[in-house]
């Protein structure tokens, strides 16, 4: 119907007079309406007017429309880009088209549409996607469409249809997702559309099980009108239900088996250097969705993290990837930050299941160390680096910048206990080899010039020099005749002439 309504509108163009502007070559430009259709155009034609209220691009070779292209183009109404080779659509692209309110990129070879790719086209009410290779429809898709009317989305390859990814569509009325690939279909995923009229669902391979009991319940309950006679929901799956109508179909027959889930081994011991493959067995009915999770472990007295997933190699089943029945964990070069737990999961329609597989990784082929309970936490921020379980892991469970730290700080306090004491040592040499200071082994002695001397002041010198102090009786010589004879004897030598003191001794008192 919209590709006759095209062809028809195509054909009365030339009634329109020609615009006396200036017309992009090859083009043909009537009134406020621009037609530059197979040409074989790889790029928007310049020298479009501005006025340009229709614009028509189909069926040429465009493969992306460069941003800003379209911004001299405000006043566009509609915008025929339909059988070109487009692969992406830029976030901002129609940032400008404020006025739009049809786009057409039906048979084009979008694969995927990025949240903002319809960002500015606020009045936009029918927009075009049939026949393109998309796959999944993400939350919040159609955010920037508060008027959308109509959207047509048959003829792709949609086998997920995420629950927010119809958000914002409150005043959509026609939704076709007809001839995709759909499996399911949430509740909440429709719930947003509180206008919606007509809704078409035919020729997807829909699995009839627990997740498509509300769909049936949600038609026999008042949905059928936005059903045509001639549109059947037809079962594809199981097979004891293929071909039949899911309206025919009682709701006990829609059943779910939940998963269960085999990891062997539960624990596995790898080298560094070495690549590591786990499979995740998993059962049960809809196939179940497999995830593997790297658990960080919280020290006591924190709440454990939700299982976040883990980076790595990409390709399905990989690690952190998400892959159905078989789920294979894949570890390429293990390091000592690949250790720890980590956990399978599979999910379906009918429950969840867990389980824990642990991952330990030598330093070396030759060496296993254990690591002693961790310290208690320290107040503060808390790092992102998983902390292992107190006696679960070896000291090579450690990074490696931590490992080289603990290392380095170990034998700088060795070292540093080894110079103390050599310097020690050599101090206590130095003062048995060294002479005193002036005045170390001499007699001190006090004449009573000052008075006498107390016990108490004794004592005091004693501290305050280091050595023992004498009192010396100078009313009481000793040796004075032997002294003085001594004195009186000869000099000879240079000391010829210099009078010199005699020496004197007197009774010492202590």
């Amino acid at each position: 119907m919209a590709q006759g309504a095209l062809a028809l509108l195509l054909l009365l163009l030339p009634s329109f007079p020609p615009l006396a502007t200036s017309c992009p070559a090859a083009c043909r430009c009537y009134s406020t309406t621009v037609e530059c259709g197979a040409l074989r155009l790889r790029v928007l034609p310049p020298g479009i007017p501005p006025g340009t209220q229709t614009l028509f691009l189909q069926d040429n070779s465009i493969t992306r429309l460069e941003p800003g292209v379209l911004a001299p183009l405000a006043a566009l109404r509609r915008l025929y880009l339909h059988n070109n080779s487009l692969r992406g659509l830029e976030p901002g692209a129609f940032h400008a088209q404020s006025r739009l309110l049809e786009l057409a990129l039906t048979g084009n070879r979008l694969r995927g549409l990025h949240v903002g790719a319809f960002a500015g086209l606020a009045q936009l009410r029918v927009l075009y996607l049939a026949g393109n290779q998309l796959a999944q429809l993400l939350d919040f898709t159609f955010l920037h469409l508060p008027r959308l009317q109509e959207l047509h989305l048959q003829e792709n390859s949609i086998e997920l249809l995420e629950d927010q990814a119809l958000a914002g569509l409150s005043s959509l009325a026609l939704l076709d997702l007809s001839r995709n690939q759909l499996g399911t279909i949430s509740r909440e995923a429709l719930q947003p559309l509180a206008s919606l009229q007509v809704l078409r669902l035919t020729e997807n391979p829909w699995r009839c099980d627990c997740a498509l009991h509300w769909l049936g319940a949600w038609i026999k309950e008042g949905g059928q009108r936005l059903l045509s006679p001639r549109d059947k929901i037809t079962c594809a799956e199981p097979p004891r239900l293929a071909l039949q109508s899911l309206l025919d179909v009682s709701g006990s027959s829609l059943i779910c088996i939940p998963p269960s889930v085999h990891v062997e081994p539960l624990e596995v011991t790898a080298n560094l250097g070495e690549d590591l493959r786990v499979a995740c067995q998993a059962s049960g009915y809809p196939q179940p969705l497999v995830t593997w999770r790297k658990v960080a472990q919280l020290r006591e007295g924190h709440p454990r993290a939700q299982a976040q997933p883990e980076g790595g190699a990409p390709g399905p089943g990989g690690y952190g990837a998400s892959d159905t029945g078989s789920g294979m964990l894949f570890l390429s070069n293990i390091t000592l930050a690949h250790a720890g737990k980590y956990e399978c999961e599979a999910s379906n329609a009918g429950g969840a299941a867990r389980v824990p597989f642990q991952l330990l990784v030598n330093l070396s082929q030759q060496q296993e160390l254990r690591l002693a309970p961790p310290p208690p936490p320290a107040a503060g921020p808390v790092g992102h680096e998983p902390l292992h379980e107190a006696g679960s892991m070896a000291f090579r469970a450690l990074g490696l910048a931590t490992q080289t730290a603990i290392a380095a700080a170990i034998a700088l306090l060795a070292l540093t206990a080894l110079l103390l004491a050599t310097l020690i040592c050599r101090r206590r040499r130095r003062r048995k080899k060294a002479p005193g200071p002036p005045g170390e082994g001499a007699l001190f002695v006090n004449d009573y010039s000052d008075g006498p001397c107390t016990f108490a002041q004794l004592e005091e010198l004693r501290d305050e020099r280091g050595h023992e102090m004498f009192v010396i009786d100078r009313s009481k010589p000793l040796f004075a005749e032997g002294l003085a004879e001594a004195a009186e004897g000869p000099a000879a030598g240079p000391a010829q002439g210099i009078p010199l003191q005699p020496p004197a001794a007197y009774e010492i008192h202590c």
